[in-house]
């Protein structure tokens, strides 16, 4: 039995996990599949959202299960358990990079996936007033997130995508070798992602060797898309 921490990406929560969760459940596994503060069913304002609650969310997780836990960090969910892990290392047990943002110390989210210009960009999302938060367009959630998904599992996450916070993807992380890194990476990368395009997922690890990269031919969500060879993947590790 391993205990799983599912870490969603921006926009979404815990719910786009609901069907690998169901499967690992199945399998024996332990899973556990937080919101962001802000996102799913939190109902803290979007504006007050910054990585360290967010980061902070996921160690309270982290500090529930008993045992060391694998975290696997979809999109902007990689800086999260980069990060997460940085302040509970003893409780880290793998990483998993699901077609994620893997940063160095010092980076910032957004700053990783800067001049992607095949992955998401600023044509796709519309900017609250403020410019704390943004969302993505409705005509850009299939060609970007969705590609290879059914139109019911699209219009089951278009009802429940929210806004997300600007102020953590500015946020330097800051990691260290002697936590961050001794924790054992693992990279998933989509061959078909038009969020994070195969030539950043790649460049990433370049930067950031990680022990095993594994290779699904999906898109950016391989939950919806593909999630028997997802859970097959996560409880093979």
């Amino acid at each position: 039995m391993t205990s799983f921490i599912l870490v969603h990406g921006a926009w979404h929560g815990g719910w786009c996990w609901h069907k690998v969760a169901a499967r690992l459940v199945a399998m024996g596994h332990r899973v556990e599949a937080p919101d962001f503060p802000g996102h799913g069913r939190d109902e803290t304002p979007i504006a007050d959202v910054t990585l360290e609650s967010i980061v902070a969310r996921i160690c309270e997780t982290i500090d529930r299960v008993p045992e060391r836990a694998v975290l696997v960090g979809h999109s902007y969910g990689g800086a999260i358990i980069s990060q997460a892990s940085e302040l509970r290392p003893e409780k880290v047990k793998a990483l998993v990079y699901l077609t994620a943002i893997l940063a160095g110390d010092g980076q910032t989210p957004g700053g990783a996936l800067a001049g992607d210009k095949e992955g998401v960009g600023p044509s796709h999302l519309d900017y609250a007033p403020d410019g704390k938060s943004a969302t993505v367009k409705k005509e850009a959630l299939k060609p970007v997130f969705y590609g290879d998904c059914s139109d019911e599992d699209i219009a089951y996450a278009a009802e429940r995508l929210r806004p997300e916070a600007t102020a953590g993807l500015v946020t330097p992380l800051n990691l260290s070798q002697e936590n961050w890194g001794r924790i054992p990476r693992v990279y998933i990368e989509c061959t078909k992602d038009r969020a994070i395009s195969l030539a950043r997922q790649r460049q990433m690890v370049a930067a950031v060797p990680c022990e095993r990269v594994i290779t699904l031919e999906t898109d950016h969500s391989p939950f919806f898309s593909m999630p028997d060879a997802l859970t097959d993947v996560l409880a093979a590790l």
